[in-house]
């Protein structure tokens, strides 16, 4: 699941941060990382001891309160496949020098992901994984070579917001990095690998620290080689979708560019299935329907259908006027404001329920460390959800 949230999303908002304000953003990383690891770990915990998220939510608004929400998060889930899918199919049309053109691309990527993920996603996910992690090996080896101001990165710890774009770019890594879905599905999931008891907590914990730091230090690493390569040569913004990829070309040759464009389909098709589990997840569950575990028909329906409409992002390119890289960047904002806040939230409720948790409820440090990441997510929200808005839905109102 931390694989699954480092899709094509994390690589271009990254980088956009990188380029447009060097290393000031790195704190929104390592905040990212913290609220994702606590509210994976409140999830776990919560299907450890109690029950799963959406079981929760039912038992406490009710079968129409819990439809309600499951449907108005599914939103979310759909407009990060919007992203994922143009992503791939865009990839595919760059490596291809233009012979295939990415619109139909991404239908076709949205099929895949059906097909896929109703069949046997298990041996493409290692397949996924393994091109993450030469990702992260191309970034580090470019990081380290492109001779970055160690104390420019060092005062990028310290918390600070020079403007409103900053801010939108702050929600954007939040949402791709702490990504609300596996919040939803950590709470089903332990049972699978048979965590039910104490015991099994440090395991897990042990299990997200490792997932967390790899993803968090990929993101690091982009951010350190845009500031440090795109942002001298000139860059301002991402103006094209293989700009990022331009910082490990100037490194490493044409060849780092292909695998970067490997990289990109790799991450966002990776994400794809995981990100849409969740929807039947949340709906069965909402409605007390038994999923059996993501093999019952009505779960492959809803998965099914539930791709069949994200993958029609040109559709939605041509109606908001977005390109690709807008939509990569901006539809995990959007979740970074309305998803992940109201996630937290609901797990912060749940892991202190005793009739749910029994003796196991937060301590007062568990619950200090999750208020404090809950009410970080909220301050994000409420500062950049009219911007993240604006960006998204400006070019349909002008």
């Amino acid at each position: 699941m931390v694989a699954s949230y480092f899709g094509s999303g994390s690589i271009f908002i990254a980088s956009q941060a990188g380029v447009e304000y060097g290393y000031v953003l790195i704190w929104a990383v390592i905040g990212a990382v913290l609220l994702g690891f606590m509210a994976q770990d409140m999830s776990a915990r919560l299907g450890i001891f109690g029950d799963t998220l959406m079981s929760f939510i039912r038992r406490k608004l009710g079968k129409q309160g819990a439809l309600i929400l499951a449907l108005f998060l599914s939103i979310g889930c759909i407009a990060w496949t919007l992203a994922l899918t143009a992503a791939v199919g865009k990839s595919v049309e760059i490596l291809t020098g233009g012979a295939l053109i990415w619109q139909p691309l991404a239908v076709v990527t949205g099929i895949c992901a059906i097909l896929v993920g109703i069949l046997n996603y298990s041996h493409v996910e290692k397949v996924m994984t393994a091109m993450m992690f030469l990702l992260l090996i191309l970034y580090l080896i470019v990081a380290g070579a492109s001779g970055p101001s160690v104390p420019d990165i060092a005062a990028g710890f310290i918390p600070q917001i020079p403007d409103v774009g900053a801010m939108v770019l702050g929600a954007a890594i939040l949402g791709t990095t702490a990504l609300w879905p596996n919040f939803f599905l950590e709470s089903i999931l332990v049972r699978r690998k048979g965590w039910n008891e104490q015991k099994h907590v440090r395991m897990m914990r042990t299990d997200l620290a490792m997932g967390y730091s790899v993803g968090g230090l990929i993101t690091l690493a982009i951010i350190i080689v845009a500031a440090a390569v795109l942002r001298p040569a000139g860059y301002t913004e991402l103006a094209s979708f293989v700009a990022p990829g331009e910082a490990l070309e100037l490194v490493l040759g044409q060849w780092a560019m292909i695998v970067f464009l490997l990289g990109v389909i790799a991450a966002a098709f990776n994400s794809i299935i995981p990100i849409m589990w969740t929807v039947p997840f949340m709906i069965l569950e909402a409605l007390d329907i038994d999923h059996q575990d993501g093999s019952s028909d009505a779960f492959k329906l809803i998965f099914a259908g539930s791709i069949g409409i994200g993958m029609f992002s040109p559709l939605v390119a041509y109606v908001t006027g977005l390109s690709v890289v807008e939509m990569v960047t901006l539809f995990p904002a959007y979740n970074g404001v309305f998803g992940l806040p109201i996630t937290a939230a609901l797990l912060f409720w749940a892991v202190n329920d005793r009739k749910v948790m029994g003796p196991r409820t937060n301590d007062w440090r568990l619950n200090l460390a999750n208020i404090t990441l809950v009410l970080f997510s909220a301050y994000i929200a409420i500062n950049s959800g009219r911007g993240v808005l604006e960006a998204i839905f400006g070019g349909m109102l002008s």
